[in-house]
């Protein structure tokens, strides 16, 4: 496997064990794992040492507001981020917050939540982000299990802190608004006994206070990041200081060996909830190589608007916004008249043909990059170097269509909050990697661990299993709940409860969830996740849930179809009505079944895989229903709650 290195050897299950395959290492690692700078401690030192290095640099932007309308991008330097960031760590302290404390951050992306987040790291106070598409409850939730004694919070959420008291107010002491503070919130605040400041009031509060700030170390917490998981309350994931800086210390190198190494000149565009560690992560790498950071104004709607505007030489998203603009693209190709359609279609058969042949993607077609594709480009700004997905697996057409026509590197990673977000990441202009997630980045070891109940089996010619890693980048545990600790840390190896394959070039393919599994009154079972994944190759599928009852012989789902082809049909077959109409409309479904069938036979599914009864749902699964995570996982059991009179009726109807 030309991408990896192989450290042990597998064995044979032991003690009721079962067998893992090899430990494997990236290439890139094969004389041992890159180490931090020798004075790299903490988070703080990242932060620290670029503003000794690129102290006029610009570090974090917005856009300007004038009468109601956006403006140019309007930047702080390092230095001067600095001075706020001292200002706000010294009002932390003088609140009572120190090294150990926790601080709560509630809000969408912007400089002030970068800037308390820095404060601290400055004074080794754990940083707790707060987000409420948790679930309901979830602010409440975290605010008490970790402790929470300020929270900063952003202008329009104060409101939803409000509603946790007095639950909440046992814990939390202070208040800090990004903005600004109304009369009546700060009543009611002061009621409970607590101090609340609007920004600038607490910047001007630590103007004249002096601490000093405190030895931090490369096992000290650095932030409890709260994940959604499917089920139960939420947990807190416990991050240390060198989990960030060897999780740095990886990536780094992986894009030195690729040519990609990040400079000071980059910028990023910021818009992924710096709750989730995918964003915390690459904010902390930008800072580290002193690049600029531009905030999003916090509305889809105009998230390409500000982009255009930014002109990020990095890009990451999840699936979600890149099916968005692959969806947008394909109707305006369709919409664009004959000529332009066959003109576009040639130059992508052309370039994605000469891609496959093993040209760069700036070296495939030129030509008609200058004509075509580079106006697509132009609409991300027209800088971007880099485009990279995780969180969730991105459609092979997808990455295969991006690929071809953004002019820029398209990667797809993959990685958890246990593991400090990027543990694999595909390489550039390797089109063999299409619908892997690539080989480990070189700061991590992998194996995978045989699911005999699956089928799944890390020894076999086609290695499959359960993947476990090892390595600094981990995190020390979570928080308040050892037994869960050490349900998936064994022996030093985290179990992640994704099955992965191996491909023949060392690549990895995530190819289903280990505990999304249920089996079927004949005593067959099905693994759902992986059919989820074969069937949403259906072009009339946006998204599907499949649900299988243990006493019965057969499967059942709900799906989101695509609204476009769904339409066409209809408009075909004569049937009228709007979305919704057609969605309910019993030949829609006898139609939308006879296509999932075709992805079935195609993909030689099982009799018991195929699905016997549909209902076509118009609404998207969504987060406000509580239906997905905030990483776009389904929530299984909040889904069959919410469909339970459904699916009983699907199961009713095919007796």
């Amino acid at each position: 496997m030309k991408h990896l290195v192989e450290v042990e050897k597998g064995c044979e299950g032991v003690d009721g064990r079962p067998s893992v395959g090899p430990a494997y290492r990236s290439v890139f690692a094969a004389d041992g794992f890159p180490s931090p700078k020798a004075s790299l401690e903490s988070c703080w030192d990242i932060f620290r040492l670029s503003v000794e290095t690129n102290p006029k640099n610009p570090m974090l932007g917005r856009r300007q507001i004038i009468d109601g309308k956006a403006g140019e991008y309007v930047w702080m330097t390092y230095e001067e981020v600095y001075d706020i960031v001292i200002k706000v760590g010294a009002s932390m302290r003088t609140c009572g917050v120190s090294k150990g404390g926790r601080c709560g951050i509630y809000g969408a992306n912007c400089p002030e939540w970068i800037i308390s987040m820095e404060a601290c790291n400055a004074h080794g106070i754990y940083c707790v982000p707060l987000y409420d598409t948790l679930g309901s409850g979830a602010v409440d939730f975290i605010t008490c299990h970790a402790e929470i004694e300020i929270a900063i919070v952003e202008e329009k959420k104060i409101s939803e802190l409000l509603k946790t008291f007095p639950t909440t107010t046992r814990f939390l002491k202070t208040i800090v608004s990004f903005g600004k503070v109304t009369t009546e919130q700060r009543q009611e605040v002061e009621k409970y006994g607590l101090s609340f400041y609007t920004w600038d009031e607490f910047v001007l509060r630590g103007e004249n206070q002096q601490f000093n700030l405190p030895v931090k170390t490369k096992d000290d917490i650095c932030t409890i990041m709260y994940t959604s998981g499917t089920t139960g309350d939420p947990k807190g994931v416990m991050m240390s200081n060198e989990s960030i800086l060897a999780l740095i210390a990886g990536v780094d190198r992986h894009l030195e060996c690729i040519n990609e190494k990040m400079d000071s000149s980059d910028v990023y565009m910021s818009y992924l909830p710096l709750a989730h560690i995918f964003d915390r992560a690459l904010e902390e790498l930008f800072i580290y190589n002193g690049g600029s950071i531009g905030f999003w104004r916090g509305d889809v709607k105009l998230l390409f608007e500000d982009i255009k505007m930014l002109k990020p030489t990095f890009f990451c998203a999840v699936p979600r916004v890149l099916d968005r603009i692959y969806s947008g693209m394909q109707e305006k190709i369709s919409s664009g008249g004959f000529l332009k359609k066959t003109l576009f279609n040639f130059a992508f058969e052309y370039k994605l043909r000469n891609m496959k042949r093993g040209f760069k993607h700036e070296e495939a077609a030129p030509y008609f990059d200058k004509l075509i594709f580079s106006k697509i480009k132009e609409a991300m700004g027209g800088k971007v170097k880099l485009l990279l997905c995780g969180a969730a697996p991105l459609a092979p057409h997808v990455e295969e269509f991006l690929r071809v026509v953004m002019c820029c590197h398209v990667l797809q990673g993959y990685g958890l909050t246990e593991t400090c977000a990027g543990s694999f990441v595909n390489q550039p202009n390797d089109m063999a990697m299409l619908g892997t997630v690539g080989p480990p980045v070189p700061n991590i070891d992998v194996r995978l661990e045989s699911v005999p109940e699956m089928g799944y089996d890390a020894m076999s010619v086609i290695p499959c299993g359960e993947i476990c890693i090892r390595g600094k980048t981990l995190f020390s545990g979570y928080y308040k709940r050892e037994d869960l600790t050490k349900e998936v840390l064994i022996n030093g190896w985290f179990h992640t409860g994704d099955i992965g394959q191996w491909q023949p070039d060392g690549c990895l393919k995530i190819i289903d969830r280990r505990k999304n599994i249920f089996k079927l009154s004949q005593g067959e079972y099905v693994a759902v996740e992986n059919l989820e994944n074969i069937y949403g190759l259906a072009p009339t599928v946006d998204m599907i849930w499949i649900y299988g009852n243990s006493f019965k012989s057969y499967l059942v789902a709900v799906v989101n179809p695509n609204q476009e082809s769904l339409e066409k049909w209809a408009q075909q077959n004569g049937e009228k009505g709007d979305y919704s109409d057609i969605c309910a409309n019993s030949k829609a479904k006898e139609y939308i079944l006879e296509e999932l069938a075709k992805v079935a036979k195609s993909n030689k599914l099982k009799g018991f895989e195929y699905i016997k009864a549909v209902h076509l749902d118009p609404l998207p699964f969504d987060m406000e229903r509580n239906l997905l995570t905030p990483t776009f996982k389904k929530r299984r059991p909040q889904l069959l709650n919410y469909y339970q009179s459904i699916v009983d009726d699907l199961y009713a109807s095919t007796k």
